[in-house]
Parts: C-alpha cells; sequence; structure tokens
C-alpha cells in the first residue's frame, strides 16, 4: 500500500528540477469537466496535472499527461481549448471518446471528473444538479463495454442525490476500480498542525464556516467528518439531522448547551478563537464579537445539528458575515479543554489547497487505492443533503436511516498536509 509518508518521500525523491520528468513512462490522464475557466475547479485541480505543484519546498510534476479532455460547458472565456493547445491534448465531444481518444478501446490510465461550476439547474431544496453521476455512468459504460477499468478520481461530492452517490459507490467496488472524492478542506494546512487523537472518546463538536448554500455546507461537512472518525468506535453512521435557518440559529446560540438547543458555548469560542477572519466593527481589531455584534453582522446563518448513532453531538455552522475560513473544536471526555484548530486556506490565485486535494488524486491513480475513505464523501453529500431538506421543511428533524448505515474506521496515521 502507497502510505503518504512513502509517496511523499518517493516524490521529494524523484525532484530534480521544476519540470523534472518523473523515471518510468509517463501515464496518461483523461479530464472530465463542466467547463475550464478562470478559477473554476478545473482550473484549480486540472492544471496541477499539466505545470505540476509545489511539494515539500520543490516543485513536483506528476507522473501523468492529460491526454484529453471532455468539457461541458464552453462560454466566452473558456481556458480549455487554450491549454490543449498549449499542452498538447485534445478536446473531444463526448465523455466516452475521451476516455478512448477517439478510437474504439479505452486509452487512458486515468480519469478525474471535475463536476463543479457551470449553469445547471437547481433543485426545491437549492442543490445545483451537477452531471457528476452523468459523468460517472458514461466513465463505467466505457469500462464494461471494453473490460478494462481505471482509477477514478471525483472532485468534491459524488452526487447532489444520495441513490445516484449509494450506487457510484457500489459500482466502483463490484468493478473492482479505485474511485476517490472529497473537498479540499481534510487535506489542507492546519494551524496547529494537528489531528483529533485517533479512538479519543469525543462527546461534542463544533465547525464554525461560510460560504454558499450547498457548495460551502458540503465543504463544512468533509470538515467536520475528517474528523469526526477518528473519534473512538470509528464512524457509526448518522441517526439524525436537524438544520436552522436564520432567527432560529441566533436563539440557538443562546440556549447554551445542545440539550437546551444549542451547542457547547466552549467550542464555539473556541472556533472563532482560532479564526484568521473574525468580523470586526469600523476601525476595530482583534476584538471578540459581542452576542449583539453576532446578531447584526450574521448574514442568514445556518446551523445542521448532527446526531450520530454512538451519541456524539455536531453542530456545523455558517456563518457568513462574522467568519470566512473554517475553524474545528471538539469537547473530548476526560480533557480539561477543547481541542480546536484552522483549517487553513492560502489564498488565491495559487489555492495550494488544491494541490494537497490533487495529491490524494495523484496517489489514487498511482496505488489504485483512494488513501481517503470513500465512505466519508459518501456519508458528507447525504448529510449535505438531508440538511438542506430539513431547512426547507421548516427545520424538521429528519431521522436519517440511510446515513445510520454507513459505518468504516479509519487508519490511526494522518493524510492531511503538514509540510
Amino acid at each position: 500500500m502507497l502510505t503518504r509518508r512513502t509517496f511523499l518521500g518517493t516524490a521529494a525523491a524523484s525532484l530534480v528540477s521544476p519540470f523534472a520528468m518523473a523515471d518510468g513512462p509517463r501515464k496518461r490522464l483523461a479530464v472530465v469537466t463542466n467547463l475550464w475557466n478562470y478559477r473554476s475547479h478545473a482550473w484549480h485541480m486540472a492544471e496541477r496535472f499539466l505545470h505540476g505543484y509545489p511539494l515539500n519546498g520543490k516543485w513536483h510534476r506528476p507522473p501523468f499527461d492529460i491526454v484529453s479532455a471532455y468539457v461541458d460547458q464552453t462560454p466566452k472565456n473558456d481556458l480549455s481549448r487554450d491549454r490543449a493547445k498549449e499542452f498538447g491534448f485534445t478536446i473531444h465531444p463526448s465523455v466516452a471518446e475521451a476516455l478512448r481518444r477517439g478510437g474504439k478501446m479505452l486509452a487512458v490510465d486515468a480519469v478525474l471528473v471535475i463536476g463543479e461550476h457551470g449553469d445547471y439547474p437547481k433543485n426545491e431544496f437549492g442543490q445545483i444538479q451537477y452531471p457528476r453521476y452523468e459523468y460517472f455512468k458514461q466513465i463505467v459504460e466505457v469500462f464494461a463495454k471494453d473490460g478494462r477499468t481505471v482509477p477514478v478520481f471525483n472532485d468534491k461530492h459524488l452526487s447532489w442525490k444520495w441513490d445516484r452517490a449509494r450506487e457510484m459507490v457500489d459500482t466502483s467496488a463490484r468493478m473492482g476500480f479505485a474511485l476517490g472524492a472529497g473537498s479540499s478542506l481534510p487535506v489542507t494546512w492546519r494551524m496547529p498542525s494537528t489531528d483529533l487523537p485517533h479512538g479519543a472518546p469525543v462527546e461534542e463538536i463544533v465547525v464554525v464556516a461560510y460560504g454558499g448554500r450547498e457548495v460551502y455546507d458540503f465543504h463544512g461537512m468533509e470538515t467536520l467528518q475528517s474528523m469526526a472518525e477518528r473519534r473512538k468506535g470509528g464512524e457509526t453512521g448518522v441517526a439524525a439531522i436537524q438544520t436552522l435557518g436564520g432567527e432560529a440559529v441566533l436563539k440557538a446560540m443562546d440556549a447554551g448547551s445542545w440539550q437546551a438547543g444549542g451547542w457547547d458555548p466552549r467550542l464555539f469560542e473556541a472556533c472563532l478563537s482560532r479564526s484568521q477572519t473574525l468580523a470586526q466593527a469600523p476601525t476595530l481589531s482583534h476584538r471578540y464579537p459581542t452576542p449583539a455584534q453576532i446578531r447584526q453582522w450574521a448574514n442568514d446563518p445556518v446551523a445542521h445539528r448532527i446526531e450520530y448513532v454512538d451519541g456524539t453531538k455536531a453542530t456545523l455552522l455558517m456563518l457568513n458575515g462574522i467568519v470566512a475560513d473554517f475553524t474545528f473544536a471538539a469537547r473530548i471526555r476526560g480533557e480539561a479543554e477543547p481541542l480546536s484548530t484552522l483549517f487553513y486556506l492560502p489564498p488565491t490565485p495559487n489555492v495550494v489547497y488544491s494541490a494537497a486535494l490533487m495529491s490524494k488524486a495523484e496517489e489514487t491513480f498511482t496505488a489504485n487505492k483512494a488513501p481517503c475513505p470513500i465512505e466519508r464523501t459518501l456519508l458528507t453529500g447525504g448529510l449535505t443533503e438531508s440538511g438542506l431538506q430539513s431547512l426547507t421543511r421548516g427545520s424538521k428533524r429528519i431521522e436519517t436511516d440511510h446515513l445510520a448505515k454507513v459505518q468504516y474506521q479509519v487508519a490511526k496515521e494522518s493524510l492531511f498536509w503538514r509540510s
């Protein structure tokens, strides 16, 4: 098994110059994406395989060449045609043709799916119906017809619809190919550089985050779950979720405890104390916001209250107007102080957290095994869907029998970037 340690060691040892070629034959990568323009996820992610990324103080070029692509939408600011001309790959009119490179048989060694951004409809719960599942179906159809499979990495969640995401995971297991997926949040740097101790008896978790509905809710869920899955007993599944919105969030903030309808205020304080973007009044700095300021500045706040099967409680707070980053805090039985950290996202344009995620894609392609559990992203996608359904239905508590069945264990080793 290719571990993070051996992967980084091998990668660092092979670097001679910023664009040094890796030893041995280079492998062929197909990219399937919604669109490819400035600051899109294809720009963030796929281009790591065109010109490399920084790794341990050197410039690493993955041993993969993008040889073909399918780009679903090409607005006026499309970059895919320029990139194809510069780097010598071909854009094809269908997913199947991209995988076969215009021929009759599968002609690539790995597939990177980036189903983010673009003009797609929303459903009644506010979910953008990105065609990740449709891409996946077309990919596995080629695998089935051509009698060969290759590893697939899917940027962000698997599908906006639970049944489809479950089918994707089951299909990859049945056909025997590696399927990686997820957000960059679990693998980016942390400040301080710490992880939840493996097997820790966690009682309650709070994550404070920001961003647009669903798209960033998912990032927050991945932040939470990448820690929660390390608790004593491993992941036992989720029993229920209730999502509050607007004034109900602010009232819950005053409740003082989970049992009273809110969350542990010490965990909330720990999260805000880790934030590098904590809101301030004009001309002020370095001040903890008062309850009145939080009420005034919070812009359409949302609180996802999550009940795990083993009794662990967690709250994901989306607090636009208060923070613009992702922080985590947990209460561990027997510990006097909360464990807390910031999930650090470097600024645009380089946003090296995308390189951290693509290092996991590269490892998936190289080892034919996803380093991060696919069950995590299956669960977080389902949590996002159920949370939005709860919010749309007047904050109704939803029992999530389907998510209670997502149970898994993770290794002791931490997978986030530390150097």
